[in-house]
């Protein structure tokens, strides 16, 4: 079984694999917590959707190591 993306892309992107799975978990809490007080149903999972946006390049990790690049 193939994923996509590769996650070596996603590592590539971010520095390192322990970034990566942070950067993941802390945007996808993010995107729930937006869905669920906005009362509005996802269309994919939050996890999904927040490996999308580092692979797009939508998000990142500033040079202080948080998140950067929501929206």
């Amino acid at each position: 079984m193939m994923l996509y993306p590769p996650v070596a892309d996603l590592v590539s992107k971010v520095g390192s694999r322990y970034a990566l799975i942070n950067l993941v978990a802390k945007r996808a809490r993010s995107i729930s917590a937006e869905a669920e007080n906005s009362g509005e149903p996802l269309t994919k999972k939050a996890v999904s959707a927040a490996i999308d946006e580092v692979y797009t390049g939508k998000l990142t990790i500033n040079s202080a190591g948080e998140a950067d690049g929501r929206d």
